[in-house]
């Protein structure tokens, strides 16, 4: 029995075609600027001069992201109306009905899961496919992905098989909400902060 869904993102196989943020727009039908999975552009470094040769010491690497599903959701205890609820499951959903755009929640989520639709004036988030998921199938995005870079399931299951990493830059740190998520780091994710890293697409997410 499922206790806790959660995605796994392998971010050494992400090549950043965004096949998922695509599936996951589409599925849902999201107005444009929303966007519930974002595929982020990680990039910094730049030359080092060793002797008479100059060396790249580039850094650059995707990290695909949409509501962690968290453990301790903190968007659910900001909203004054609980329009945010956690199923048996772990998975967390926006009742819209009840939103009142006030947007308390998507201030409070560090991973900036939730997003603003002014057509509506109300927030709304990845639902983890629960109807797809519900009948035995995965997420659109799970599904769409063309290097199997993701992947869901219990958050137990999952971590016995790739591991406890939930955090790379530029993710915040886990401890504020306990997100259900696994990630397999990218090899330059190490040395991001070092190379002075950057979302280098920060317009489009």
């Amino acid at each position: 029995m499922v206790t806790q869904y959660a995605f796994f993102f392998n971010a050494a196989a992400c090549s950043g075609c965004k096949a998922c943020q695509m599936a996951c727009k589409d599925r849902n039908d999201l107005e444009p600027g929303v966007l519930w999975r974002r595929v982020y552009e990680v990039a910094g470094g730049g030359w080092e001069k060793k002797g008479e040769v100059w060396v790249p010491s580039v850094v650059a690497y995707n990290v695909s992201m949409a509501c962690n599903h968290c453990e301790k959701p903190v968007c659910g205890l900001s909203c004054p109306v609980k329009a945010i609820w956690k199923r048996e499951d772990g998975i967390v959903f926006v009742d819209t009905a009840s939103c009142i755009g006030c947007r308390y929640c998507e201030w409070a989520c560090p991973y900036t899961a939730l997003r603003f639709d002014a057509t509506t004036n109300t927030v709304s988030k990845c639902d983890f496919c629960y109807e797809a998921v519900d009948a035995g199938g995965p997420p659109a995005c799970v599904a769409a992905c063309p290097q199997r870079a993701l992947d869901f399931g219990d958050l137990a299951e999952l971590r016995k098989k790739y591991g406890e990493t939930r955090q790379v830059f530029p993710l915040p740190d886990p401890s504020q909400t306990d997100p259900a998520l696994v990630i397999k780091p990218h090899r330059d994710s190490a040395r991001a902060a070092e190379r002075a890293a950057e979302v280098a697409n920060w317009e489009e997410v």
